[in-house]
């Protein structure tokens, strides 16, 4: 018998199944309504059911016109994602390896020329001359700004 969690998310999969475009928009709020449930059950089927792994990347924006974007990763995509995670979390931010890993993930045609160009370019300490005094100020922006990069790559809506 199936469980409330199992019918929010198959009906959240028929919508991105519906759905033209990459992503499907959500109110989390209305989405409880619909369901009879408080909106933290929607918040646990997302965080277990939608996740990275499960190849989805889901995308909130808080406030009174907020929503919930759930996004469906292409699975090639979704290797280099993870790949590039661990590369991050390995031993700290290096931009010397994610720079590596970058070019063979282009080699492999999981990303384009321009998108390769524009995660490099991120990781250039040129870049950010001048703006922050320490090194681990500038690896940790560099960090957030590859992350960020990576998550649009991802999203592919545009």
């Amino acid at each position: 018998m199936a469980n409330l969690s199992d019918y929010i998310e198959e009906h959240l999969k028929k919508l991105l199944a519906l759905s033209t475009r990459n992503y499907v928009d959500i109110q989390r709020r209305e989405l409880a309504r619909k369901f009879t449930c408080v909106p933290s059950q929607i918040n646990y089927v997302l965080d277990s059911r939608f996740n990275l792994e499960s190849g989805y990347l889901v995308e909130s924006k808080r406030g009174g016109g907020g929503y919930i974007r759930i996004y469906r990763v292409d699975p090639n995509k979704r290797r280099f994602w993870k790949e590039a995670m661990e590369k991050i979390a390995d031993g700290g931010f290096n931009p010397a390896r994610v720079t590596r890993l970058i070019k063979r993930c282009y080699e492999e045609r999981l990303l384009t020329r321009r998108e390769a160009q524009m995660l490099e370019a991120l990781l250039e300490d040129d870049h950010y001359a001048g703006l922050l005094p320490e090194p681990d100020q500038l690896r940790a922006l560099q960090q957030k700004l590859f992350i960020a990069a990576l998550e649009a790559i991802l999203k592919e809506s545009f």
